[in-house]
């Protein structure tokens, strides 16, 4: 009777781990069926808004991931400014640099672009902390504050080496934004305010080449990230890996502030969406990337990357919106 009773037990663990193993599987399945509906669906929406785009998506501490061409490279644009930013942060954690420092923008230093800085301050004498240059750097994408940030942080090659140490080996910074300005643009000096200036007096025809796309430099291997790289560093961010608590906050709160890219990752999600983000534009690439809240306070990291476009900016805009519905909406369903 007792090694009957043995048997028995045995048999019946032995059909209870079978059927855990069949329901594991049936979940797997059916998640990969949606995985590929969500796919199908994002190719449909985004066809023809874009020339080529890589999404990557996770919902924080699951290992629910979304992958869309995520190993593949694409130019950061300003999206770089997260990774600057952390570079930074990481001083101020180390305590060799003060958020109360205040450094001094003289003409000279103002970058071309749409950006508060360079429009609104044009006399000399402007002293900003780094907390407002970081802060500006991040909601307004202000490319002079980018260039004092990245010089403050130990310039491209630092921000790189902080990446490559915490893993990230697809992403790197290799320019300064002026840099990046100059060889999009064909210019002959670095993109500073005067010298973009200067240049577009002597070719007017520079103006009309401020959104399309450049393929020689979306070509560049420089400055380009995966989605899936991307991914790895907000999820870095959030997880503690990188920064103490303190500045973690400080960071995704400037990204809750971002005044940029409305059309993009919160452009058709439900109104009053926690989104902090941080968005990348660069002729006739749009990028964004960051956190999106869930009704029930779940949240996701998320990267949208584009290139290829010869697309209208609010065309691929929307394509970022419609990916980021898409991804809002699959992982909202699949509690």
């Amino acid at each position: 009777m007792l090694i009957k009773n043995v048997v028995l037990k045995s048999f019946t663990l032995f059909s209870l781990s079978f059927a855990l193993t069949l329901s594991t599987s049936a979940i797997a399945n059916e998640q990969v069926q949606n995985m590929q509906i969500l796919g199908d669906k994002i190719e449909f929406l985004t066809k023809k808004l874009v020339g080529r785009i890589g999404v990557a998506a996770q919902e924080i501490s699951t290992d629910r991931v979304i992958s869309i061409n995520a190993d593949e490279t694409f130019p950061m644009a300003s999206t770089f400014k997260i990774a600057t930013a952390v570079a930074l942060l990481e001083l101020v954690d180390q305590g060799k640099l003060s958020l109360d420092l205040y450094v001094e923008i003289t003409p000279d230093m103002m970058v071309a672009g749409p950006n508060p800085i360079v429009q609104n301050f044009i006399h000399p004498g402007v002293k900003l902390s780094v907390a407002n240059l970081i802060e500006v750097m991040i909601t307004e994408s202000d490319n002079t504050a980018a260039e004092v940030c990245l010089e403050l942080a130990g310039g491209p090659v630092a921000v790189t080496q902080m990446l490559k140490r915490i893993g990230i080996s697809k992403q790197s910074i290799d320019r300064y934004g002026t840099e990046l300005l100059q060889d999009f643009y064909a210019l002959p000096n670095k993109g500073y305010a005067a010298a973009v200036i200067e240049a577009m007096v002597k070719d007017p025809s520079l103006a009309a080449k401020i959104p399309n796309m450049n393929p020689t430099f979306e070509r560049d291997s420089r400055d380009q990230t995966s989605p899936n790289a991307m991914l790895d560093l907000l999820l870095a961010i959030d997880g503690g890996e990188v920064l103490t608590d303190t500045s973690r906050a400080f960071l995704l709160t400037a990204m809750t502030h971002t005044r940029t890219g409305n059309s993009r990752l919160k452009g058709l999600l439900p109104k009053g969406t926690p989104v902090a983000h941080k968005t990348g534009t660069l002729g006739g690439i749009a990028n964004d990337v960051g956190f999106i809240t869930l009704p029930d306070g779940r949240r996701y990291a998320i990267a949208v990357y584009t290139k290829g476009s010869t697309t209208r900016e609010a065309d691929r805009e929307r394509a970022i919106a419609e990916v980021s519905r898409a991804i809002f909406d699959y992982y909202y369903l699949n509690q």
